[in-house]
């Protein structure tokens, strides 16, 4: 299998367990379905590549970071559970599994898998998002939406669309249902780089906040900002955003 067909394999398959730990648990509090969820789903993601890749390194947001990695020529960045809140609520669908693949510098391959949407997004062909003639539409967190997204919606006359999870807003950009996710809160590389992968398939910018390249697979794997929009608006965005 290619790298890619591995990346939307093992977040398709991450997302029906995931669904099944819901069905399982539906009884039980919101904490333990985060809880089984994120373990249940970083297990089954770290034994699937040890099997398929195995010479290849892991960051995943569940495991404990090996500095191994950064001598690796390859490193698979994968978040098993993106939006625990989310997931924990029973009948939202704005939750999402991430896996990408870091090589030699760029990401490489990526898949988001949106397990209750029944959709999974990946590399290394996306359709770009048809075209919107409403105003812009930001996509924010629905419990802390930043200042700056606020100050984005104002400056370009759009309005504000709430959703949960980074992976299920940077897939709300790839599949036309928002034109811009702007991100200032602090973040990690999991949360982005399956993410980033696919919106750049999808022909989308991608970039920090001020404009410059996003990096991965960085000794401190915080990476606090992120710009994903219809490359149309991208000056728009980083005259406010810069």
């Amino acid at each position: 299998m290619t790298d890619h067909e591995v990346a939307a394999r093992l977040a398709t398959e991450a997302g029906r367990l995931l669904l099944a730990v819901r069905d399982e648990l539906a009884g039980a509090s919101e904490a333990e379905r985060k809880a089984a969820g994120d373990k249940r789903s970083h297990d089954f993601l770290m034994s699937a590549l040890a099997a398929e890749r195995p010479d290849d390194a892991v960051l995943s947001e569940e495991g404990v970071d090996d500095p191994r990695r950064l001598a690796a020529e390859r490193v698979w960045i994968v978040d098993p559970l993106d939006g625990t809140r989310e997931f924990s609520e029973l009948g939202r669908d704005d939750w999402a599994v991430h896996v990408a693949l870091w090589q030699r510098g760029e990401l490489v391959a990526g898949a988001v898998a949106l397990p209750a949407q029944g959709v999974t997004l990946a590399t290394p062909t996306v359709a770009a998002p048809g075209g919107s003639d409403g105003p812009p539409r930001v996509v924010v967190s629905r419990t802390r939406p930043p200042a700056l997204a606020l100050d984005v919606r104002d400056a370009l006359g759009g309005v504000l669309v709430e959703m949960g999870s980074a992976g299920a807003k940077v897939a709300a950009v790839v599949q036309g249902r928002a034109d811009v996710y702007v991100h200032a809160g602090g973040q990690y590389e999991w949360d982005s780089a399956a993410p980033v992968a696919v919106a750049r398939a999808a022909g989308l910018h991608t970039s920090r906040i001020d404009g410059s390249p996003l990096r991965y697979n960085a000794r401190d794997p915080l990476l606090p900002d992120l710009l994903v929009c219809r490359p149309e608006l991208a000056e728009s965005v980083l005259a406010i955003t810069a």
